[in-house]
């Protein structure tokens, strides 16, 4: 049915189609098995007549962007997996209002706005995901987030229905929004920056890059953030405080550089990095008793 499906999505000329992709060429960990049907549309338009076509054939669908907060299971993943990418990174811009595509990279964009001497995107120069993604998870870093500059976003629903909802609706909160219930997948988002300084908003933006660079370990694959911080607590230094630091399990190891990063050191499996955040929040537990949630999204099979 499977193939079925690929042919049917090739000669209709929608995307990208590929059968049994390893997605470990897909995110930014190098870990992954393999998608059963991997697409990527080359509009919005491919992909509401695809997700249409899959829906038809009752087959499951997930969607990523980038893959920088993403765990994908060894078994890999059932069904199809809808990469938003290169065919949805559209920008169009009226003054401060910007509408953007969910494939668009997060940090061009920021960097992009910033030298037009539009501010409110600063917070994003480390953050390596997909406008999509971003508004999926309610990306944040340095004291804000992606709820605090989106006006609204075109989600695509599981049963083909294309709506836009308002910042509102979204129902953002601390690393999270609606989609993560819904399974919608961010299509487009109109954010709303002000204008500034261009010369404050670059210093900023380049502090944050040079932040990055300076305590993040990008220098390997990795998901970013692993766990969410149990405010007022920060998992970084909980874990650290724990001597947690340099532990390594098969070839996944928590980051001598910044604690909250589970680093790929060459061969991990999804499996070591599951076991290493296990034992994390095990140890934090019986060491502090607190509970630590994972903030990288977790998908595929056996999970």
């Amino acid at each position: 049915m499977l193939n079925q499906l690929a042919d049917k999505l090739k000669n209709e000329d929608l995307g990208t189609v590929l059968l049994n992709e390893p997605l470990k060429n897909h995110t930014t960990l190098k870990i992954g098995g393999p998608a059963d049907l991997y697409f990527e549309p080359k509009n919005i338009d491919a992909l509401k007549q695809a997700v249409v076509y899959l829906k038809e054939a009752n087959v499951p669908i997930r969607a990523i962007g980038r893959g920088s907060n993403l765990l994908v299971a060894d078994g890999g993943i059932e069904g199809a997996l809808i990469k938003v990418g290169e065919g949805l990174n559209h920008l169009k811009q009226d003054d401060n209002k910007i509408t953007v595509g969910g494939g668009y990279s997060l940090i061009p964009l920021a960097t992009l706005m910033s030298r037009e001497a539009f501010t409110g995107l600063e917070f994003a120069a480390g953050i390596p995901g997909s406008v999509g993604g971003a508004v999926f998870m309610n990306a944040g870093a340095h004291g804000s987030d992606m709820s605090q500059i989106v006006e609204k976003a075109l989600v695509l629903f599981p049963d083909g229905e294309l709506k836009w909802l308002s910042n509102e609706e979204l129902g953002f909160s601390y690393r999270t929004s609606v989609l993560q219930e819904t399974g919608g997948i961010c299509v487009e988002a109109v954010l709303v920056l002000e204008k500034g300084d261009k010369e404050t908003i670059m210093a900023e933006l380049k502090k944050n890059k040079d932040y990055r660079r300076n305590t993040q370990p990008w220098n390997f694959p990795c998901c970013g953030s692993v766990f969410r911080n149990p405010l007022p607590n920060y998992a970084g230094q909980l874990i650290e405080s724990s001597g947690l630091k340099g532990t390594r399990i098969g070839g996944a190891q928590v980051s001598e550089m910044h604690a909250n990063f589970i680093v790929n050191t060459g061969d991990a499996k999804a499996q070591d990095v599951l076991d290493l955040i296990r034992y994390i929040q095990k140890t934090i537990k019986e060491k502090h008793g607190i509970d630590i949630e994972t903030e990288v999204e977790i998908i595929g099979r056996n999970e």
